[in-house]
């Protein structure tokens, strides 16, 4: 199996400067392959470039300019072509689903954050210097970079990645591991509902918190936009040393939000996973869940709309995104793969409508967010924990029919 792990580098001054010009020329290699694409099909031949081609004229690109290009590997020079031609790759893939297409798009030296090393030890060595107490990471063109390394890493790395996050720099590291022994069996099964009033509910009755990170810190954000809207749109090579504050200030709250969802995602999963042999949840389609709301045309004003909820829908959006769902459930597969448990999702339809009791599906069945009262047996229970017990039961139904 593959495992990532991702450490805080401390560069020097002269490091951080190397780290940036890296970006910045690989922003420019992926930009002028990109250019180099759009320009080959408008001509009248509709030529198809592909990255084979660009990736055999980085030898004469690095001759030409070996102050820039020339400087670092031709590995990771290789990798981010190939981010390129995968993107394109995705593009033609959602033009035939019928889905939106999203062409790639250039990249502005900010909006270029990662450089991938496909092997280590070609162009990049993870622990440059074993003899060292300080684990290093050494990089061509940069130079032996100081890693705060938190845990160990386990396996043989295969890729190193470098990362810029605002300020801060980052390296992450995949390593191939045989599978880890699985976790003592506990006999125990549970089904999870997912919400917004609590985070998630079990079918044993358990309401876990939902933090709300992002309405927690909306205040401050708030205020720190409200100061950065006092200066003017320039260029960011042409702003006060007080404008960016103003948008590191944003970024930092922004980071921190990111961090806390993260860490609650981390620890309630390890929490599942280490007291239970199989969980069950809702097979949730976040994405659709999360769009905004068609406009309604008047049809006695062609100029005007009519109300659609849209600002309810939206603070409904907004809950769902800080409440992290998506990243909750890649964490908990992760950790359940890991450990050799079971994690099964199922149709999310009628899950809260359902009585555990006597089977009666009926929308009447939950009169509020919280309530629910069964019409036909008069059974009366929490929602949540009702969409819980129904989406076990629907998991344990999948498990005996698809035996491992």
């Amino acid at each position: 199996m593959i495992r990532a792990y991702k450490f805080l580098m401390r560069p020097t001054v002269g490091q951080t400067i190397a780290l940036g010009e890296m970006l910045r020329d690989h922003c420019s290699l992926c930009n002028g392959a990109l250019q180099e694409r759009r320009d080959a099909y408008r001509h009248v031949s509709k030529a198809s470039i592909k990255y084979g081609q660009q990736s055999a004229q980085l030898k004469d690109i690095r001759a030409f300019d070996p102050e820039r290009q020339g400087r670092w590997s031709f590995s990771s020079q290789q990798a981010t072509l190939r981010r390129l031609d995968k993107a394109f790759a995705a593009f033609f893939r959602r033009v035939k689903s019928g889905d939106t297409p999203g062409y790639p798009r250039f990249r502005g030296v900010n909006w270029f954050d990662t450089v991938d090393f496909p092997k280590d030890g070609d162009g990049c060595r993870w622990d440059a210097t074993p003899h060292d107490p300080v684990t290093r990471v050494r990089f061509q063109g940069v130079g032996h970079v100081k890693v705060n390394q938190h845990r160990p890493v386990v396996g043989k790395v295969k890729t190193v990645s470098v990362k810029r996050e605002g300020k801060r720099w980052y390296v992450i590291l995949t390593a191939e591991q045989t599978q880890p022994e699985p976790l003592t069996a506990t006999g125990s099964v549970v089904g999870i509902d997912m919400g917004i009033a609590s985070f998630l509910t079990t079918s044993n009755g358990e309401h876990i918190e939902n933090p709300r990170h992002a309405r927690k810190a909306a205040a401050k954000l708030e205020a720190a936009q409200q100061k950065l809207s006092r200066f003017g749109r320039v260029r960011r090579d042409e702003r006060t040393a007080n404008h960016r504050r103003a948008v590191q200030r944003i970024a930092d709250l922004h980071r921190k939000v990111r961090r806390q969802r993260l860490d609650h995602a981390h620890k309630t999963a390890l929490g599942l996973v280490r007291d239970h042999d199989l969980i069950a949840h809702e097979d949730l389609k976040i994405r659709n869940m999360v769009k905004a709301v068609a406009p309604k045309p008047d049809p006695d004003n062609e100029d005007a709309f009519l109300p659609n909820g849209a600002a309810a829908k939206t603070g409904l959006n907004r809950s769902i995104s800080d409440a992290g769902w998506g990243v909750f459930l890649t964490i908990l597969h992760a950790k359940a793969e890991s450990a050799g448990r079971d994690v099964i999702a199922v149709d999310p339809r009628n899950t809260s409508r359902t009585c555990p009791e006597c089977g009666h599906v009926a929308k009447e069945n939950r009169p509020t967010q919280e309530k629910f009262h069964c019409v036909s047996c008069d059974h009366q229970a929490h929602a949540d924990h009702v969409g819980a017990l129904n989406v076990l039961r629907a998991g344990l139904v999948r498990r005996d029919a698809n035996p491992a």
